[in-house]
């Protein structure tokens, strides 16, 4: 485990709680990186990119007079694929209805990209040390759902504050059915990669 905090590029709740749960010592500092305009064909690839930029414009402002990061930097980005649409946060209610209509009774994949920039002395002008990158994916089987059902978790207001439409920690965990992989990483990050790379 690092000496100094892990640093967490994130405002996401979740991700902090999960850290907070495993006993990791941490501190938060969100980018503010501007996810609007990202693209890429492998939402794979693009929540990798996103969380690199995460965890780098982090690290830029940490980087002390004399040239050192203290802590390890994680930064992450998730998003959800069912049958080939991207899902982010919903914009509204209605957008969150529409998407549990498909959701409800399907597979979907939920993608975590990671990147890790380690602690240590960097150059002028960069990151530092080269950064462990991943993306991790996990199947997520929903329940048959009626109307009503769909309806009640809309106005709960939990679907519009997760990538997919859905917290599995919250609420949303009482409509999925089946999981394949990493649980972790649906809520957010992938505790068992995050163990691997601070063990090594």
């Amino acid at each position: 485990m690092p000496q100094a905090p892990l640093v967490l590029a994130s405002a996401s709740p979740a991700r902090r709680r999960l850290l907070e749960q495993a006993g990791i010592p941490h501190r938060v500092q969100v980018s503010g990186v501007n996810e609007e305009g990202w693209r890429d064909p492998d939402p794979r690839q693009l929540v990798q990119a996103l969380a690199r930029a995460k965890a780098e414009a982090v690290g830029r402002e940490l980087v002390l007079s004399e040239g050192e990061r203290v802590g390890d930097v994680l930064g992450c980005d998730s998003l959800f694929v069912l049958a080939g649409a991207v899902f982010g946060k919903p914009r509204d209610a209605e957008e969150a209805t529409s998407r549990w209509r498909r959701m409800a009774g399907s597979w979907g994949e939920l993608h975590t990209g990671h990147c890790l920039l380690p602690a240590g002395p960097t150059a002028r002008g960069s990151t530092g040390l080269p950064p462990r990158l991943a993306t991790v994916t996990t199947r997520v089987r929903f329940a048959d759902l009626s109307e009503a059902e769909i309806a009640a978790y809309v106005a709960s207001g939990e679907p519009l504050n997760c990538a997919g439409g859905f917290a599995l920690e919250g609420r949303g965990g009482l409509l999925v059915e089946q999981i394949e992989g990493c649980f972790s990483n649906v809520i957010g990050l992938s505790l068992p990669l995050l163990r691997r790379w601070l063990s090594s």
